[in-house]
């Protein structure tokens, strides 16, 4: 017997989200975790708010965008006269967006270098907001891909601690789209379990049912949802 779809999830709702919705309680069942162990991000980046509000009908609460600009200029109307919705930063912050970064959003997936860090321990304190942080990694250390190289994460994640004082939550990962995901997922984990981080950002659309298998607690979905950019 799988977990309950979360509320308003029904045979009425988009296709997509259902048909996404019934793999991570499959995924979730053969990997003997509770579906409430995965948050599903519905990445909404390029996509406003015609293509938005059904998934919000629907039940899903959580939405991932890519840019601070894009998501400054669509979710402050469609977050109107709603309550309980939570936006996560999943693409790449420049330190002259942290203010509006920790201003907007409840998670900022991308913290990948000192400077970002300096930026987001200036903003976070100064609005007194506290959003959850996870270290990006580059574990196929590929060199036009952002995030920390995994032999470099223990020292990172020692200075965000110690010299940024930042709380960071988790990791977050994105690997190579020529190279089986499973090896990336489980060496992010392998990193989160040694520095003590409960939460792993990893899985997409085509692959998140892999990183459910490694331990992963929130998803980042966008084609299977929304349909093609």
């Amino acid at each position: 017997m799988t977990d309950p779809k979360p509320q308003g999830i029904t045979e009425d709702s988009p296709i997509g989200l259902r048909i996404v919705e019934d793999e991570i309680a499959r995924a979730c069942k053969d990997a003997k975790r509770a579906r409430n162990s995965v948050e599903l991000v519905a990445v909404s980046k390029t996509f406003d708010s015609a293509a938005i509000f059904p998934i919000l009908k629907a039940g899903q609460r959580v939405f991932g965008e890519n840019r601070v600009q894009e998501a400054k200029a669509k979710w402050p109307d469609i977050l109107t006269g709603r309550s309980g919705i939570a936006l996560h930063l999943i693409g790449p912050l420049q330190s002259n967006k942290a203010r509006d970064a920790v201003a907007l959003f409840d998670a900022i997936h991308s913290v990948d270098r000192p400077s970002i860090c300096e930026a987001l321990s200036k903003e976070i304190k100064a609005q007194n907001r506290s959003p959850l942080l996870f270290v990006q990694l580059n574990t196929g250390e590929e060199p036009q891909k952002a995030g920390v190289a995994p032999e470099q994460a223990d020292e990172f994640i020692a200075a965000c601690r110690n010299r940024y004082d930042l709380r960071i939550s988790g990791l977050m990962c994105i690997p190579p789209v020529d190279q089986a995901p499973a090896p990336h997922f489980a060496l992010t984990a392998k990193i989160a379990k040694r520095n003590g981080l409960d939460l792993l950002s990893m899985g997409m659309s085509a692959d998140f049912a892999t990183a459910i298998h490694f331990g992963a607690t929130h998803i980042r979905v966008g084609s299977a949802i929304f349909g093609r950019r």
